[in-house]
């Protein structure tokens, strides 16, 4: 039997990082033989791994190289680590503890092997313990792997083993999102993901998973139902594509006027990817945010019209108008022609409506004759409070295709609502998003 030194453990601990192999290129290879001058001459060992006697058998291309060190890992994927303890002495050791913990920046997470077992471990001369660990990293920076081995010599003596293993948690992606309240009702998001990784992935999932005030209609597909991307979503380094959504309140939160104004949460972006070899990462965005919606005093709609009408023929619309203030509201509603050349149509209105309190709406038909072929604009709707002597201007009401009488195509009506607000206003916001892990 061979002695042992004093200080040498008697166990050998072995982490090593499980991940996919990576890509790399292999240029063409120019060889020789042993005999020519270009051989002779060579001082210089060859260092390339794909270099010399092997590398005449590969073609040019792209070969797998396996990890040569802990390497990095993105936030959002798994980090999976073998370890394994091996007893090196020809004694059998006892009362073996294999401690692991992962630690970041502002946590120390325990990943043990022996969390569910609490008996000591006695290894053999010549036997080993090994497990696999993997956690799914939750944040960003830097990352440091501590593996403790303690055991009981054969003198009786308590030993200790450690190794530390460092690496980096860096951002995978970028997400930048845009705002567009087109009306009270409905809001437009436009997500921006951006890959900022070295290698380029494949895009699986990209979901908006509403809060509960609201429901979601992804805008990302064709009316056959195919994605407006290619098959696979792959993006390269730095390259980057949107994402479109249709967000509405649901039909209780819609009729309350003034919960619907503190609605601001809209839901998270739950974003899955794979690397170029199958690697799987998941991230879900903070809470996105909305500004609160400023609504006017007053809401004028469009509910009904026709798309296309003839030269001289009556055209007649129907409209509505809700009183999002918080008084009641008398509304005298005028619709004035202005008598010149370049007037579009002719007609006008004038009526009074019912008393409107709070959230309650009235309908109401407008006629103009349009004298203009093309597309013609019926515009200058005054809406006044009498109540309150405010006055409420339509600039814009509703756009018609004025066509020759000879045409003969059927009229088409279109149910698509127009909203228009007295002096309505647009919320465009760009921010960045902040990622977490699900």
């Amino acid at each position: 039997m061979d002695p042992i030194e004093p200080d040498a453990h008697l166990l050998a601990l072995k982490v090593m990082r499980l991940m996919r192999p990576t890509l790399v290129e292999l240029g063409p290879v120019v060889s020789c033989e042993h005999k020519d001058l270009v051989q002779r001459f060579s001082s210089k060992p060859h260092s390339d791994v794909f270099s010399g006697i092997i590398a005449e058998t590969l073609s040019a291309g792209q070969v797998l190289l396996l990890p040569q060190s802990f390497g990095n890992i993105y936030l959002g994927e798994t980090f999976s680590s073998y370890i394994c303890v091996h007893n090196c002495s020809p004694q059998p050791v006892e009362c073996i503890n294999v401690k692991t913990d992962l630690q970041s920046n502002s946590t120390r997470i325990n990943l043990s092997l022996q969390k569910n077992n609490k008996s000591a471990i006695i290894l053999a001369p010549g036997e080993t313990i090994d497990d696999v660990i993997r956690y799914e990293v939750k944040e960003i920076g830097t990352h440091i792997l501590v593996c403790e081995v303690n055991y009981t010599s054969p003198a009786g003596y308590a030993q200790s083993l450690r190794k530390f293993f460092k690496f980096q948690v860096l951002k995978p992606l970028d997400v930048k999102t845009k705002f567009y309240n087109a009306e009270i009702e409905e809001i437009y998001l436009e997500a921006q993901i951006q890959n900022v990784t070295t290698s380029p992935f494949c895009l699986e999932k990209v979901e908006l998973d509403s809060s509960e005030e609201f429901t979601v209609i992804p805008l990302n597909t064709l009316p056959n139902g195919e994605s407006v991307f290619n098959t696979k979503n792959m993006l390269q380094p730095n390259n980057s594509c949107q994402f479109l959504y249709c967000i509405k309140p649901k039909v209780q939160k819609a009729t309350d006027i003034h919960a619907l104004r503190q609605l601001s949460n809209v839901g998270k972006l739950d974003i899955v990817w794979r690397s170029n070899l199958g690697e799987k990462g998941r991230l879900q965005t903070s809470q996105l945010q909305r500004l609160p919606y400023e609504c006017k005093d007053l809401r004028f709609e469009v509910i009904n019209a026709l798309n296309t009408v003839k030269i001289g023929t009556i055209f007649t619309f129907n409209c509505r108008v809700t009183n999002t203030s918080e008084h009641t509201m008398k509304l005298h509603v005028r619709l004035v022609t202005k008598l010149s050349p370049e007037c579009q149509y002719t007609g006008c209105a004038d009526f009074k409506l019912d008393e409107l309190n709070t959230g309650e709406n009235a309908e109401f038909p407008l006629s103009v004759s349009p004298s203009k072929l093309g597309l013609i604009k019926i515009a200058d709707l005054l809406l006044v409070d009498t109540e309150n002597n405010e006055h409420y201007s339509i600039e814009k009401v509703v756009e018609v295709f004025v066509v020759d009488s000879d045409y003969n195509k059927d009229h088409k009506t279109f149910q698509n609502r127009l909203i228009r607000y007295a002096k309505p206003t647009d919320i465009i916001i760009q921010s960045p998003v902040q990622l977490q892990v699900v």
